[in-house]
């Protein structure tokens, strides 16, 4: 039996790490990440579990290869779907299936998005594998085609932005609607709402902003100007009429006399 060849190999291994990714994908939307062990993956894909070691530093990293290439492989089958996007507009649609391709995933997969969000902000951070670069020169040549000039800068604008959705969509308590979200990012690039794959549900109308202000009261009347001359001069209080004194008259004699009246008298 002869030996295989280094491209038989290398074709093998391939298959091998593609069966660890989808296993990954499928166990972790499934059970969650912290209940998928590297045991269960390797069972799933029918790989040892030493192969896992092989192919990436841990389980953190595993994930992100695997859904990057979800991620990837979604993307693809959205801007290969018939009809090709052909003219003038075809930049335009493309990106409106990026679009849709992405926000999509965080609709249909939320447990495993979610965890993937949240691995993505651990101390690993972001990790650059095959899969993530394959995804990334995607998105890069859907804003090239779009028409942008710097499309080095505006590939990671367009990523950021559909990480930041993503995360919206999927906040616990607070969850953004995603046609909401479709919106904003389809204003932001002049993309018409019939591009790409448009929901059911149709536009979310504009958020409502702070209420109309109130009518100002009206304007209290001025205070009367003052004559120049000077101010007015201030009236005291009327002044009091004085009524006249009568004098009593003094009678000639009176009715009753005490004893120095009577002797006087006398």
């Amino acid at each position: 039996m002869s030996p295989r060849s280094p491209s038989v190999n290398e074709e093998l291994r391939r298959r091998s790490r593609e069966r660890l990714l989808q296993a990954t994908v499928e166990l972790v939307d499934e059970r969650g990440y912290e209940a998928t062990t590297l045991g269960d993956i390797a069972c799933r894909a029918g790989s040892a579990r030493g192969l896992i070691s092989y192919y990436f530093p841990g389980k953190r990293q595993l994930l992100q290869s695997a859904v990057h290439r979800l991620m990837h492989h979604s993307l693809q089958a959205a801007l290969d779907r018939e009809p090709l996007p052909t003219g003038e507009d075809a930049g335009r649609e493309r990106l409106a299936r990026a679009i849709d391709a992405i926000l999509g995933l965080a609709q249909e997969r939320p447990l495993l998005m979610r965890t993937h969000m949240a691995g993505i902000l651990t101390a690993e951070g972001f990790i650059q594998c095959p899969e993530q670069q394959r995804l990334a020169f995607l998105l890069r040549d859907t804003v090239e085609r779009y028409g942008t000039e710097d499309a080095d800068t505006d590939y990671r604008l367009l990523r950021a932005l559909l990480m930041g959705s993503v995360v919206a969509v999927l906040l616990p308590g607070a969850p953004m609607p995603a046609a909401r979200l479709r919106a904003e990012l389809f204003q932001r690039y002049g993309l018409d709402w019939e591009l790409g794959t448009p929901p059911s549900e149709g536009p979310e109308p504009p958020l409502e902003g702070p209420p109309p202000l109130q009518d100002p009261p009206p304007a209290l009347d001025p205070p009367p100007a003052l004559d120049p001359q000077g101010p007015p001069s201030v009236q005291g209080p009327p002044p009091v009429q004085e009524s006249p004194v009568r004098e009593a008259p003094v009678p000639e004699s009176s009715p009753v006399l005490g004893r120095e009246g009577a002797a006087a008298e006398g």
